[in-house]
């Protein structure tokens, strides 16, 4: 039975057809003529675009749309923009201090040809297939090329540290100077300062920003660094070395002064173990032979530069500061590449050293200070270094404008904070010559000269007027309807200085120096609240009220304080 339906099964097995899928021919045919086509028409798309010297749409650089645009008027676009808002001033700001920071003077390097040319890759640096699926993204998607804008970031600290100077309650550091035969060091005191690295990259970030240019100043409470002694001690420690000239060709040596602590460095360090204000090492100065004052005239033998500005002669506090302070710099030899430092020169402004209290501008108002005056002598200073085109290190310009001198002429100086320096950049040593008499500060700058002299001219504008503020402040010792003018305003101004060098009356080189931001100086009314008590039932007469009124109001013609002491008649 069994064999029976083995042998059916096998029969059956025997007639049973295998059945294939059927052939659509027609769907085949329609699939390779889509994709011959898309072949075709991707082809076609890549040989135009191969030959399209135009930026593909949907591209955009710093979100400004380049589509269909030539590598050249991407340039020039580019080039416009960044002209129009990447380089404008960036204002930084703290509290009621604001300074403006110009761009083009942190030689930016936005690298506009190295964008363009990233912006006509695409679509054009693979295959076929690979360049047409980007194209169609592109155009879909749009796609966006960010710049990096880089600036000379030395330059940029420079102007961060002015800044962070200016600031109220900004960290003293400890400071030293040599006054005879003492090291005197100046402990520092604790206060603000600019975090850098936090700052640097918000100006970074703003730069690009077309609608709001302002930056608010990151700061942070800190110590002042510690009092390092043995690296003071490295910094004045010298052999004394004498004075010689050498001819054929000429080269100035000077002399060098022999400086060493008269006492050992444990002593010394003991002394800065005490608790105090003021340390003071004794040292040993051992003066050479040959100087270059015995040397005369063959050492510093023409005048490279000199610049004078008035102070008032009758003003005894303001002149007695200015002679001292000139007094410590006159005379003094700047060799080559050294840098000359004004507070290390002067020293600290005390009473102690005959300092006495003068004008000065003190949290935005006219107050009495020590040393009022000697700004005007580091701003002097200034221009005549200018004159003999001499490096400037480190310079400040005031927070409120000054009368002496131009808006951006000006060098102001504090001790422990701000500070003047310029660095002697002439193959031969220079001598500085101060001299003040009869309300004239006059500086001179004495050396040789060199082979390549330029004629220096120092141009400044006015590029933005600031106007001040009144301030009424209600005081009930003066009697109701009077006012008291305790402070007049001044307008403040931002202004741009640019330096000129000339050889043979054609114009060599021009320099933008500075641009600088002077704050308006607020005026300070006082209005009267005292009501005045009728003495009689008759009415007061008008004239006489007028009278009582001028009584208490000071004169429109009172002269403004300007800076530290120096008085200009105001101008309404």
């Amino acid at each position: 039975m069994r064999n029976r339906r083995n042998k059916r099964n096998k029969v059956s097995n025997k007639n049973t057809k295998i059945r294939l899928p059927e052939f659509n021919s027609i769907k085949v045919i329609t699939c390779l003529c889509v994709f011959i086509g898309l072949v075709f028409i991707s082809i076609i798309f890549a040989i135009l675009n191969v030959f399209n010297d135009k930026i593909m749409q949907g591209v955009s650089i710093d979100g400004i749309d380049i589509s269909g645009l030539t590598q050249q008027q991407v340039s020039e676009k580019l080039s416009d923009w960044y002209e129009e808002v990447a380089l404008k001033n960036i204002t930084l700001s703290y509290e009621d201090i604001q300074e403006d920071l110009n761009i083009t003077e942190l030689e930016p390097n936005e690298n506009i040809d190295k964008v363009v040319e990233n912006a006509m890759k695409i679509g054009r640096s693979g295959n076929i297939i690979v360049n047409n699926y980007e194209i169609l993204f592109t155009m879909l998607f749009h796609k966006n090329i960010d710049t990096q804008i880089n600036l000379n970031e030395d330059k940029l600290e420079y102007k961060i540290n002015n800044i962070s100077n200016k600031l109220p309650n900004s960290v003293v550091q400890s400071t030293y100077y040599i006054e005879g035969e003492n090291l005197i060091i100046k402990k520092g005191s604790k206060g603000i300062t600019v975090i850098k690295d936090e700052l640097i990259n918000l100006v970074k970030n703003k730069i690009k920003d077309s609608e709001d240019k302002t930056v608010i100043i990151p700061v942070k409470e800190v110590e002042p660094e510690i009092i390092d002694i043995e690296k003071i001690y490295k910094e004045i420690y010298k052999e004394a070395k004498d004075a010689y000239i050498e001819e054929n060709p000429v080269k100035v040596h000077a002399q060098v002064d022999g400086v060493d602590f008269a006492i050992t460095m444990d002593e010394a360090k003991k002394i800065l173990d005490e608790e105090k204000e003021e340390y003071v090492i004794p040292l040993k100065i051992t003066i050479p032979e040959n100087t270059l004052e015995k040397l005369g005239e063959k050492a510093f033998p023409e005048k490279l530069a000199e610049f004078t500005t008035r102070y008032d002669a009758t003003n005894e506090n303001r002149s007695t500061n200015i002679k001292l302070a000139a007094d410590k710099i006159n005379g003094t030899i700047v060799l080559p590449e050294e840098t000359f430092s004004y507070n290390k020169i002067v020293g600290q402004r005390t009473i102690a050293a005959g300092y006495k209290e003068a004008t000065v501008y003190s949290g935005g108002k006219v107050v009495q200070g020590i040393g009022g005056g000697i700004c005007q002598l580091s701003s002097t200073l200034y221009n005549a270094v200018l004159y003999a085109n001499l490096e400037i290190t480190d310079r400040s310009n005031h927070r409120f404008l000054i009368s002496y001198v131009q808006a951006g002429r000006d060098a102001t100086v504090s001790w422990g904070t701000v500070d003047f320096c310029f660095k002697n950049t002439r193959k031969y040593p220079i001598k500085i010559v101060c001299n003040v008499n009869n309300g004239l500060l006059k500086i001179q700058i004495y050396g040789i000269k060199e082979e390549t002299e330029y004629e220096v001219e120092l141009q400044t504008k006015i590029i933005e007027e600031i106007d001040f503020k009144t301030n009424y402040i209600k005081d009930n010792t003066l009697n109701e309807g009077t006012e008291y003018i305790e402070q007049y305003g001044s307008k403040g101004a931002k202004s741009e200085t640019y330096k000129i060098l000339k050889q043979d009356g054609k114009v060599i080189s021009k320099e933008l120096l500075s641009t600088d931001t002077y704050s308006s100086l607020e005026q300070i009314v006082k209005k009267g609240t005292k009501k005045v008590q009728q003495t009689s039932s008759e009415p007061q007469d008008e004239n006489q009220q007028e009278q009582q009124n001028e009584n208490n109001t000071i004169d429109s013609t009172f002269p403004v304080v300007k800076d530290d002491g120096y008085l200009i008649t105001r101008n309404d």
